[in-house]
């Protein structure tokens, strides 16, 4: 069973800007390419990071008021959050390398 817990703009407050664990949204969409070759990585990192690391991910389309509040201008998207404040982006597709090496940048 996969670690990461899908959210839309009515529980992004609870799940991510008040939640005290460090929290990585991912930002995708159903027609996004890149983002089906980034999933595996992403549901890796909710696996190996979970004791430290909640792992949230947010459907563009069916999300708008956290996209903008993100200010995501493209998929994937990452931010990581901690005590409700955005402390590291990414856009684009990424590697499970360079996406554990963002994670443990930011955590």
């Amino acid at each position: 069973m996969s670690k990461v817990i899908e959210i839309s703009d009515s529980q992004f407050e609870n799940e991510v800007i008040k939640e005290n664990q460090t929290v990585l949204s991912y930002f995708w969409a159903s027609w996004c390419g890149p983002c089906r070759l980034v999933s595996p990585s992403i549901n890796w990192v909710a696996e190996n990071y979970h004791d430290r690391l909640k792992v949230v991910k947010l459907e563009v389309d069916a999300s708008p008021d956290s996209v903008a509040l993100c200010k995501v201008e493209g998929v994937p998207a990452f931010r990581i959050f901690k005590q409700g404040k955005i402390v590291a982006s990414y856009e684009g597709a990424i590697g499970k390398d360079k996406l554990k090496e963002f994670v443990d940048t930011s955590i």
